[in-house]
């Protein structure tokens, strides 16, 4: 279990050849994740098609709301990091704490297998999922992206348009995000709204958050 706490900044300052980082673990639980939250929407909403089952298990397995499931166990304080890790403020960053959840629940599998995980994720992360799905917040793409930069340190987002095409009641906007100088995600919609939550779902993808 220890091994699901420990960050590869750690690993890398330790001269224990036997030491290994908690990735391959978080490789592992990533997948057990994906089959126990898929059997779960496929049986909870019978009615809803392929997309639909697709979004929300997107959202449920993003790594905002795992890192969210990660703060609520305390993951953070029990973490083995590097000390500039640390100080940089790893205990709390989103990419970390949410790999090391996905770790847990993948050593939890090793130890005692599908049913234990599937305990641990109804207990953690099933229990409330209905509140999740429902919290327009959580479905808010720009949301999740400016949650995930700050607690990066990368700060806001920009939202650049970048063309605008056709008539004016039909028009279609191009609007590209950058984070931190770099084009994260591109998105088109009706709206600059619209095209600007396409962007941030593209740059959520890119970023491995959804």
């Amino acid at each position: 279990m220890t091994q699901a706490l420990k960050h590869r900044s750690y690993v890398y300052t330790v001269d224990e050849e036997s030491i290994e980082s908690n990735e391959r673990l978080e490789f592992l639980g990533d997948a057990v994740l994906d089959l126990i939250v898929t059997e779960n929407l496929y049986r909870r909403f019978q009615k809803k098609r392929e997309g639909d089952l697709t979004q929300i298990k997107s959202l449920l397995v993003s790594k905002v709301i795992l890192a969210q499931k990660g703060r609520d166990l305390g993951l953070g304080d029990y973490l083995y990091l590097s000390n500039e890790e640390d100080l940089a403020g790893g205990r709390d960053r989103t990419s970390i704490v949410g790999d090391a959840f996905e770790a847990l629940l993948g050593a939890i599998y090793m130890d005692g297998g599908l049913k234990a995980a599937e305990r641990f994720i109804q207990r953690t992360l099933l229990f409330n999922a209905g509140e999740i799905i429902s919290n327009g917040e959580y479905l808010n793409f720009k949301s999740l992206l400016l949650e995930h930069t700050q607690s990066e340190g990368q700060g806001h987002p920009r939202y650049l348009v970048n063309s605008e095409e056709g008539p004016d009641h039909r028009k279609v906007f191009t609007v590209e995000v950058v984070i931190g100088g770099n084009r994260m995600g591109m998105g088109r919609g009706r709206s600059k709204k619209e095209a600007q939550q396409m962007a941030a779902k593209e740059a959520l993808k890119a970023l491995g958050i959804s």
